[in-house]
């Protein structure tokens, strides 16, 4: 199943690429999404640029989560969208998922999460694009247009709700890497299950309890449903400089983890975290 929006229009190769991605064993693809170059025109550059900063800032978030919790079926370089101008989904999938949800906006991001909760494998391929308008008046409120509206209007405050500190994010790509290992051993125990416990802020029976779920997905949006740990602080627009240059510092450390300096630099920034280097 292929979905792209009324005022999108696909790469020529974009059914080539998706097919391809599924005949690897991708179970859902996510493409990405390109505002049509004469629209983009139109939009005021001191819109693109804020937008190419957050951007940039997520993408470096993205890729200290991929070194921390790697995923095999979704390698860096890798993006971070899930709109609805590109997915591609095996039927299989969608009917695990319970298909796509019946709400008034942000279905495509809700999807894409009870994806992720029946352990999909998910591919955020850059060589699936989709070309949109850049219209300002759409049909979805919070929608793209929406936000350009808004963004015309007065720049936003905070960054996209998605977006946290980078130690912050080390953290919550830690303790995702750790209870995953755990699930994967259906009955945690030993000094694995004592950080859990005690990071997550959860009893060894809770602990146990996520650990017997069918999936690893349903175990994780548990757990960040539930622990305070991994509750999301917002991050201000006036953060982001300061909060990128940690970000890149972390990435490169953690790209170049043999060296000794490096090593050192990544250890520091993770004892940040409160989770060490383990």
């Amino acid at each position: 199943l292929l979905t792209t929006d009324a005022d999108g229009q696909v790469a020529p190769d974009w059914l080539a690429n998706n097919l391809r991605h599924l005949q690897g064993g991708i179970d859902a693809v996510a493409g990405c999404a390109v505002i049509d170059p004469v629209d983009a025109l139109r939009i005021p550059s001191a819109l693109h640029e804020a937008d190419a900063r957050e951007c940039a800032y997520g993408d470096l978030l993205d890729e200290i989560a991929s070194l921390l919790d790697p995923d095999p079926w979704d390698p860096w370089p890798r993006h971070t969208e899930h709109s609805g101008a590109s997915i591609c989904v095996t039927l299989d999938a969608y009917r695990r998922a319970g298909g796509m949800p019946a709400v008034p906006l942000g279905e495509d991001r809700l999807f894409f999460d009870t994806l992720r909760r029946v352990d999909a494998r998910i591919r955020h391929a850059r060589d699936v694009r989709v070309t949109v308008s850049g219209r300002i008046l759409g049909r979805a409120p919070g929608g793209m247009a929406d936000t350009i509206r808004r963004r015309l209007i007065a720049p936003d405050p905070m960054l996209d709700d998605r977006l946290e500190t980078a130690v912050a994010c080390a953290r919550r790509a830690r303790l995702r890497a750790r209870l995953r290992l755990a699930h994967g051993a259906g009955r945690p125990g030993g000094a694995l299950a004592r950080l859990l416990c005690r990071d997550l802020g959860f009893s060894p029976d809770e602990l146990g309890r996520l650990c017997r779920l069918p999936s690893f997905g349903e175990a994780w949006a548990e757990a960040e449903a539930r622990s305070p740990a991994l509750a999301r602080a917002p991050v201000a627009v006036v953060q982001l400089d300061e909060e990128t240059a940690a970000a890149r510092a972390l990435r490169d450390a953690l790209r170049n983890w043999e060296s000794d300096a490096a090593g050192r630099t990544a250890s520091a920034a993770l004892r940040q975290t409160g989770l060490g280097v383990g």
